[in-house]
């Protein structure tokens, strides 16, 4: 049996069985059947479950049923119905009735696509993987890289590949772990544990090898990488290793850009890392404690002021979790003040969040200078020294500067005989590979790409890099296979931010008015933000351990213990 037809056949039986909450969302039987057969056949197609992993189905599809609440309850049903979407007072409160069925219905669907699949597994057996060839040499695919790009083409490849034995998969990462960015705002709040937004590579791929190791050299000539192997303190190190390739993916991530300010580099705080996160925490705990035993004012407020440069989506997110996290913790330090805490946003631009549209930037502004976050907008930080932060309009007096205000490619990329783009991005075709260059390919923020269909340029974001992964798996496979490569497309289905404790903005773009989009904010917009990056979060276990640390932040204060800094 065709293997999306058998997966469709499950997924649609067991939506028309899981279908009855959906009477609570959609008030028509009928039509409460025929959505929940449609959609329980796409998700089987989309998620393939493993053998009686039952508790994984149900969670998956449980968080699965709040996003499909938010699109059809919330936007698409009162769009088709000529009616203008309510979220606010009593129009939102009639809707939480719905919100139940949808999630009701994607734990029931989750739950009965595992038994069925298990079931059909034993009557049909196994799906039919194509047949390997045997006889074809191997070719080695290494991707540099275990960021949103990099990992996302390994588990795309291995799933055209389907273990494939005449391809060999690589993937090299500086870390073990798959850093989940969209959280790490929440760790550097002390709202989440580091470790719970990473998951290990390792556990993550099911045919691809994987290498802890840092790219130092890409001979292009003799088709090998070099990998410094790096050792842990107080062992001897391991030699340099090199690693052969037939394709190379480049994958490499971005680092921050400081512009030429070396001063800034030297005394500000990066923010790409967990362990930038841990580190600003538990400076920001370190300034709590100097501050609450030092008897001159002046030297107090610069300990108790925070100043973080860049007003885009990690600025806006670290500066929100941070003021929370700084007024949150007051309690615990009675010789201190509220007045005396100062988190100050310094952007260049005349608005924040310019990726959002002009109404939610002044939106999430307003709510965050409510809750005392300070704004210095069209001001370009120029200089950083000991104590004190140099602006094009004046001087702050501060201990605590992070850098979030510009990142580009990898610096390697500079080493190869490559086109690049004003970031430093390798110039691309449409199907991701470098031109001129047979088997080299670059994807996410290495690649400098533009839009198969409208030409426009993609944006290095999480969302587009997930995308075109999955593209350059295809084309990887298509390039083997001497078939015609296909064009990456992709329209940005919107945008969230969190700007503070339970208040977000959030964006969507409608899917049949590309032109048009709908906004969130507030309570709503955290909801949903919530509730599809916990979706999006990889792992089970990680899904289990975020919740638990949302749900104990609702009862019990921030912790103040400072970690390990391994720094």
């Amino acid at each position: 049996m065709n293997r999306i037809y058998r997966r469709a056949t499950i997924g649609g039986l067991a939506g028309l069985a899981a279908s009855v909450p959906l009477n609570l969302a959609v008030g028509h039987v009928i039509g409460a059947a025929a959505l929940g057969t449609v959609l329980g056949a796409g998700f089987t197609v989309t998620f393939r479950p493993s053998r009686n992993a039952y508790v994984d189905s149900l969670m998956v599809g449980t968080s699965t049923g709040i996003p499909c609440w938010a699109l059809f309850t919330l936007l698409l049903f009162p769009l088709i119905s000529g009616q203008y979407p309510e979220w606010e007072g009593e129009e939102m409160r009639a809707h939480f009735p719905a919100l139940a069925g949808w999630v009701c219905y994607g734990g029931l669907l989750g739950l009965l696509v595992q038994g069925l699949n298990d079931l059909a597994a034993k009557i049909f057996g196994p799906e039919a993987v194509p047949a390997s060839r045997q006889d074809v040499p191997k070719r080695r695919v290494v991707i540099l890289g275990g960021g949103f790009a990099g990992m996302q083409t390994a588990a795309a490849l291995e799933h055209e590949l389907r273990g494939d034995p005449g391809v060999s998969i690589t993937l090299v990462s500086e870390t073990n772990a798959l850093l989940f960015t969209p959280m790490l705002a929440e760790v550097a709040g002390s709202s989440l544990e580091g470790g719970h937004i990473s998951t290990p590579l390792r556990t993550s791929l099911h045919f691809a090898a994987f290498i802890r190791g840092r790219v130092t050299a890409i001979d292009l000539e003799k088709r090998c990488v070099t990998l410094d192997m790096e050792s842990a303190a107080g062992m001897e190190p391991e030699p340099a290793r090199e690693v052969g390739f037939d394709h190379l993916v480049l994958a490499l991530g971005a680092v921050s850009n400081y512009r030429g300010l070396t001063n800034v580099e030297r005394h500000s705080f990066n923010f790409k890392s967990l362990l930038d996160a841990i580190r600003i925490r538990n400076h920001v705990i370190e300034m709590f404690e100097r501050a609450d035993r030092e008897s001159n004012e002046g030297a107090r407020r610069a300990m108790l002021t925070f100043v973080i440069a860049g007003g885009g989506f990690a600025g806006v997110e670290l500066a929100g979790a941070l003021n929370d996290f700084a007024r949150g913790i007051l309690a615990d330090y009675p010789n201190l003040r509220p007045e005396e805490v100062r988190v100050i946003l310094v952007h260049s631009r005349e608005r924040i969040l310019p990726e959002l549209s002009e109404l939610l930037g002044a939106y999430a502004r307003r709510s965050m200078e409510g809750r005392g976050v300070e704004f210095r907008l069209g001001a370009r930080l120029l200089d950083a020294g000991p104590g004190v932060v140099v602006l094009s309009d004046g001087e702050i007096p501060t201990q605590t500067l992070v850098w979030t205000a510009g990142v580009a490619p990898n610096p390697l990329l500079a080493t190869l005989p490559y086109e690049r783009d004003k970031r430093g991005a390798v110039k691309v075709e449409p199907t991701m590979a470098v031109a001129g260059a047979p088997g080299i390919w670059a994807v996410g923020d290495c690649a400098a790409l533009n839009d198969g269909k409208t030409g426009k340029p993609c944006p290095p974001t999480a969302q587009f890099a997930i995308r075109e992964a999955a593209t350059l798996a295809r084309n990887l496979k298509a390039a083997m296979e001497g078939r015609p490569l296909a064009a990456f497309h992709f329209d940005s289905l919107g945008a969230l931010c969190v700007v503070g404790h339970q208040t977000a903005c959030a964006e969507f773009t409608l899917p049949f008015a590309r032109e048009k989009s709908v906004r969130f904010s507030g309570l709503l917009a955290w909801l949903m933000w919530r509730g599809i990056y916990l979706s999006k979060l990889p792992g089970l276990e990680r899904k289990v351990r975020v919740l638990l640390d949302w749900t104990i932040e609702l009862f019990f204060p921030k912790d103040i213990v400072q970690t390990i800094d391994l720094g």
